[in-house]
């Protein structure tokens, strides 16, 4: 039985990643934005060990969350699930001065992995849409572009990768790797996706809590159980420690690796 976070794990894609966990018996412990939210999980996955909550896009409850995750013990696996999508027809601004889509699909990821105690295993859910982000990485934070929301999402999407390749670099004890679940019909995909939605959450699934050897991989990206080539731009370790150290600027924190 492997112990597993799952950030973003109150509806969608991190609740059936959740429920299929618990299904093979794992001790699972999910996310969710509040404690409304929360309420409504437990109904829906009652066997879950606990829920932790925390907004996401803010900075403090970021670290909120990260204390609350470490006061549960150690984890085999966290999942970064959490993600806001591409239809935010504006640059919505966080308490912290972040555009929303980067706080919570760029900076949470990096801030949980600086806070929370490493576990064996980190996966970051990312898309294919990661292969239309920006890797020239300038404007991260979108004060001087005009703002594209899928655009906002395919950057973030592409850091998720950056941030899952440089932790593999950096934590070598670590399995660390990136996915997509493909584009399937979710709130966030929408009714026009045509991706199998029965798929979508076994790889992360997988990756977290199998003791299959082909599982037993790091620095790679996924697509249901398998490898699949990145964009090209993200192997590069240089353009990872940029964004790593980009993200520690902007936020003050660290990662120790």
């Amino acid at each position: 039985m492997s112990h597993i976070f799952i950030t973003g794990s109150s509806d969608g894609l991190g609740l059936m990643a959740a429920q299929l966990l618990v299904e093979q018996g794992h001790s699972v412990v999910l996310h969710a934005r509040n404690v409304q939210r929360a309420e409504a999980t437990r109904r829906r996955l009652p066997g879950a060990e606990a829920i932790v909550t925390g907004d996401l896009a803010s900075l403090q409850q970021m670290r909120s969350v990260a204390e609350n995750v470490n006061a549960l013990g150690t984890f085999d696996a966290i999942i970064h699930n959490a993600a806001v999508g591409y239809r935010e027809p504006r640059r919505v601004e966080t308490e912290d001065g972040f555009a929303h889509v980067f706080a919570v699909n760029g900076l949470a990821p990096y801030v949980l992995t600086a806070l929370i105690h490493p576990p064996r295993r980190l996966i970051y859910i990312s898309s294919e849409l990661h292969k239309q982000g920006d890797p020239s990485l300038s404007d991260l934070n979108w004060t001087e572009r005009p703002w594209q929301g899928q655009q906002a999402y395919s950057d973030s999407k592409l850091h998720n990768v950056l941030l899952a390749f440089a932790m593999a670099r950096r934590l070598p004890g670590v399995l660390c790797n990136a996915m997509t679940p493909g584009w399937v019909q979710t709130k966030m995909g929408g009714a026009d996706a045509n991706d199998d939605l029965d798929q979508a959450h076994r790889t992360q699934a997988w990756l977290a809590g199998s003791d299959d050897p082909a599982s037993q991989v790091s620095g790679k990206y996924l697509y249901h159980l398998k490898a699949e080539d990145p964009l090209a731009a993200a192997l590069d370790g240089s353009l990872q420690d940029r964004f790593v150290a980009a993200c520690e600027q902007l936020t003050g924190i660290r990662i120790a690796a």
